[in-house]
């Protein structure tokens, strides 16, 4: 999807933070449940999980490990949310 590919084709890790950022911000903007975003966020997480590090470019391997830890971590803060 629209997501996964500018995660894929992002330059640095920078601008993978940044599509990501983004993305989450306009569902939060739009007043989306966080159930929804949470399972939005598990389904972007296991698309990612389908890509072949063999068959993926060095700047797109890293770009996927990074999207994946920063997928996590606010999935994490969405279960947890902080008083």
């Amino acid at each position: 999807t629209k997501l996964i590919n500018r995660i894929l084709f992002a330059a640095s890790q920078d601008e993978v933070r940044h599509f990501i950022d983004a993305a989450i911000k306009t569902l939060e903007e739009n007043k989306v449940n966080s159930q929804i975003i949470s399972r939005f966020i598990e389904k972007i997480i296991s698309d990612l999980g389908l890509f072949n590090p063999v068959k993926t470019e060095a700047q797109q391997w890293s770009n996927i490990k990074i999207a994946r830890i920063l997928f996590n971590r606010i999935k994490n803060k969405l279960n947890y949310p902080v008083g």
